[in-house]
């Protein structure tokens, strides 16, 4: 006869995501208790994106966020969950440059990254293949190209619309750029569970974090609030904005336009060298 203990017993998940305030956001009513998982006990670990692709590769984490371009490399640990993802739609990662250059100008010159893992050095490889790359964290490339250390950079996260206040500027938005050569929104990040972890819990996952993103969008003041001790340096104006840009449709489903962004963005991968030619992706929705 099972005791009340064995019927309660909890499974401990550890939830890995980017200390940025769109995913704080995301995850605001999952950290704060506002929706819960019976049965499940998250705990929510913060790390840029590209050391959670690294980590994703030591299969580190029960759930993580995952860079599109980095899951290729970990598809054979983790299947994609079908919400949670972020997309730019005419909008995303953003080649900027201490002088104007032209974008079709960019051959030959040293850019700094945030990572080889992440989606945002496939898009810019997709643009211009011939360009000289150095990794840096993300939150220090805006100084890098303003102190001159690099010609150009590339921006993920908030610096894509802070930039402008320091007097730098835009060579390509490749979201734009991305946008106008597919018709498609830029896949950029989702979330990943351990295949180990089954279907069903990959889907009682994916369910909570839907209740989660569904109920900041809801409330979106004290989600704003939570959100802002994460969003470095902006107003909240500007942390609106850009938790707006990655935290919405697209979060909450991929739909079938998302689900065809991400086989075209890593199809043309595929066909410059990057991925894998074998490679194929799959939603937990599909394998379920």
């Amino acid at each position: 006869m099972s005791t009340p203990a064995a019927a309660q017993e909890v499974v401990n998940l550890r939830l890995a995501h980017s200390p940025d305030s769109d995913d704080a956001f995301m995850f605001y009513a999952l950290a704060t208790g506002k929706v819960r998982l019976p049965g499940f006990k998250f705990t929510h670990v913060l790390s840029d994106i590209e050391s959670l692709n690294n980590a994703a590769r030591e299969e580190t984490y029960d759930v993580t966020a995952v860079s599109f371009y980095g899951y290729t490399f970990v598809a054979d640990k983790y299947v994609l969950l079908d919400c949670g993802a972020s997309f730019g739609e005419g909008y995303g990662p953003i080649v900027i440059s201490s002088h104007p250059i032209k974008k079709d100008d960019l051959a030959g010159r040293k850019i700094a990254i945030p990572g080889k893992l992440t989606t945002s050095y496939l898009a810019l490889k997709l643009f211009e293949a011939n360009v000289e790359t150095v990794t840096m964290p993300f939150d220090k490339i805006l100084d890098a190209v303003r102190n001159k250390e690099v010609e150009a950079g590339l921006l993920i996260h908030e610096g894509q619309l802070m930039f402008p206040g320091m007097g730098l500027h835009r060579v390509v938005d490749l979201g734009q750029w991305w946008q106008e050569e597919t018709g498609l929104p830029l896949p950029l990040g989702g979330n990943a569970i351990r295949r180990s972890l089954g279907p069903e819990v990959g889907h009682q996952v994916a369910r909570i974090i839907r209740e989660s993103v569904t109920y900041a969008l809801e409330h979106r003041e004290p989600a704003l609030d939570y959100a802002m001790q994460f969003a470095r340096d902006m107003e909240p104006a500007l942390a609106d904005k850009f938790i707006g840009m990655y935290v919405n449709r697209w979060t909450l489903d991929y739909g079938e336009q998302g689900r065809r962004a991400v086989r075209e963005l890593l199809a043309r991968g595929a066909a410059v060298g990057l991925v894998p030619s074998s490679f194929s992706v799959e939603f937990l929705s599909e394998a379920a």
